[in-house]
């Protein structure tokens, strides 16, 4: 496609001389849908703060006549997948694609696609997938109907705000452990190394700086030495380390509702309104991952947990104002026990994937028809 301002170029980003301008492209492109609220993103001054803690990473920019007008960031990994006659592939996630919106409908990111999944071929990568919102229809246009993606996956992302003012009850039945990083590493490995898009890396995310820990929870009576008879465990990512996120497009009335009922809360808390976090200001978040148990009391075993990290959010971190989990689609077990506030929440997020190679062509066809496993890995990473 022909461009009137010049050749389009699309080469690496350079921290030095593309930083201030690559933050100018995310303010401008921070324009959402306007019938609904949307949430911006604070990279904090660092573009790549969402893919620096992968194994393998790399971000693109795309320049007509000098000027930037689109950005791409792309990371690579192993993790497992059914796909005959070995299970575990390597694969590259796509995000973070803006377009300047003067730019858009012109070809460029469709280009800078390209682009990366050029990069993840040199790399040898196996299949390339991402996510969007399920309603997102100029991303499902662009990657399914132009370059070849097919639906894969579609996750439930739950998302519950943090009352800074009153605790979560946690069970007195059971009792909650935070494991060492070795168990917990062997104990993702002995029961979560088959399900979906487990990282093969897993070691290196339980000791990444941003892990707060892996916690598990059982009935009290029973030890963690011998496996008890119903158990559930966690992990926790610090994302609000790495970036910030803050609503948008929010009516007045909302905003007026929430700054009243805070001072209510500070002043009166005698009437015990709901809290409602104050979203209008950047803010973090913490990421549950790696949820997973067994047993007959899994549901509630999950649900103490959950409260805990609740209670840790609340009282450790100011800048926390919700936790958010993304679990499996047909996770329909865990779904019910993760406190969440649905009008917050989407239930049904999507992936969608591509193979690079030829002879996996027909595998993805069969990874697509084949029914997920009950859980499904999302790496805190990719957040």
């Amino acid at each position: 496609m022909g461009y009137g301002s010049g050749e389009l170029i699309i080469r690496s980003y350079n921290a030095q001389n593309d930083r201030v301008r690559v933050e100018g492209l995310e303010n401008i492109c921070e324009v959402g849908p306007a019938d609904k609220p949307f949430l911006f993103t604070d990279t904090l001054g660092d573009p790549i703060c969402r893919i620096k803690n992968s194994p393998i990473y790399n971000m693109l920019v795309a320049e007509l006549g000098g000027q930037l007008v689109g950005i791409i960031q792309g990371t690579i990994k192993l993790v497992t997948l059914h796909k005959p006659p070995k299970n575990v592939a390597k694969v590259g996630y796509i995000l973070g694609l803006r377009v300047a919106p003067a730019y858009r409908r012109q070809g460029v990111g469709s280009r800078l696609v390209t682009k990366l999944e050029e990069w993840f071929v040199a790399c040898d990568v196996d299949y390339t997938y991402m996510a969007t919102e399920k309603d997102n229809e100029a991303s499902y246009t662009l990657f399914v109907n132009k370059l070849g993606y097919v639906k894969f996956r579609t996750p439930a992302i739950l998302v519950n705000p943090v009352n800074h003012h009153r605790s979560s009850q946690i069970s007195s039945k059971f009792k909650l452990t935070k494991l060492k990083i070795e168990e917990a590493e062997s104990l993702y490995r002995k029961y979560l190394s088959s399900i979906e898009f487990f990282p093969i890396d897993i070691g290196n995310i339980l000791r990444n700086k941003l892990s707060l820990g892996t916690w598990v929870s059982y009935p009290k009576g029973e030890t963690w030495g011998k496996v008890p008879t119903s158990w559930a465990m966690l992990s926790v990512w610090n994302s609000g380390e790495l970036f910030k996120l803050r609503l948008g497009n929010v009516p007045i009335s909302c905003f007026m509702y929430t700054k009243s009922s805070q001072l209510i809360q500070k002043f009166l808390p005698c009437f015990k309104l709901p809290s409602v976090p104050d979203f209008f200001n950047p803010f973090g978040f913490y990421f549950i991952y790696g949820v997973y148990g067994e047993g007959p009391l899994y549901g509630k075993l999950v649900k103490s947990l959950c409260n805990f990290v609740h209670n840790m959010a609340s009282s450790k971190s100011k800048d926390c104002k919700v936790i958010v989990t993304e679990i499996g689609g047909n996770d329909t077990r865990s779904k019910l026990h993760i406190p969440h506030r649905k009008s917050m929440s989407c239930s049904e997020d999507l992936w969608c994937i591509k193979s690079l190679k030829n002879e996996d062509r027909m595998s993805v066809h069969k990874l697509t028809i084949m029914p997920p496993t009950r859980a499904l890995f999302v790496d805190p990473r990719e957040v």
